[in-house]
């Protein structure tokens, strides 16, 4: 019989915040809900009270990735009129997160085998739709298409400059002037031309 105790205050936030730790030091294959048990001191089932199994842990952790990259966005976007200012701030954001916490970014971009739960799905929306405010007003004749290609393209770009940092394929300051060069040529090309506005 464990004499760990079953409470744990705040224990949804302790096991995330131990999740984060165990997830940047052993990646995705380390975690555990038992072990996430042991590491904050609690019986190995009081995790179950609030997630029901592994997969359930995972996707917490992506939803909360999602409204921490979101709220990087939102701040970079902030106070910027200059289109070109705001999206360097935005990609550099979004860079920096994804190198500081490359394991947890590619759990955020990961389907499990069930799916991505609706909570998940909904931090992600919210991602892009801050990263469409960060394109400008829409106006008459908005191609809605041509403007979420843009969003993904966005996203590909730094993801990959910010793979490449994370691997030491490239230096940091390599990926922040590879981070303005793609923005350059985003932002000239004739897709931004009919999906970004100026304002």
């Amino acid at each position: 019989m464990s004499d760990r105790p079953f409470h744990h205050g705040n224990l949804r936030t302790a096991l995330l915040d131990e999740a984060l730790v165990v997830l940047r030091g052993s990646g995705v294959d380390g975690l555990s809900l038992r072990d996430l048990a042991r590491r904050v001191g609690v019986s190995h089932g009081a995790p179950r009270s609030h997630f029901v199994d592994r997969q359930a842990l995972l996707d917490a952790l992506a939803e909360a990735g999602f409204h921490r990259l979101t709220n990087e966005v939102r701040r970079a976007v902030a106070g910027q009129h200059d289109v070109r200012e705001r999206f360097l701030r935005v990609a550099r954001a979004y860079v920096d997160f994804a190198i500081d916490d490359a394991a947890l970014m590619d759990l955020m971009f990961q389907t499990g085998p069930g799916g991505r739960s609706e909570a998940v799905s909904s931090a992600a929306r919210d991602l892009f739709d801050a990263l469409d405010s960060a394109m400008g007003p829409r106006d008459g004749g908005t191609d809605e298409g041509a403007r979420d290609t843009f969003k993904m393209l966005f996203a590909a770009s730094m993801q990959g400059i910010a793979a490449l940092v994370a691997a030491h394929r490239i230096s940091r300051g390599d990926g922040d002037r590879l981070v303005g060069d793609a923005m350059e040529m985003m932002l000239g090309s004739d897709l931004a031309a009919r999906t970004v506005s100026a304002r």
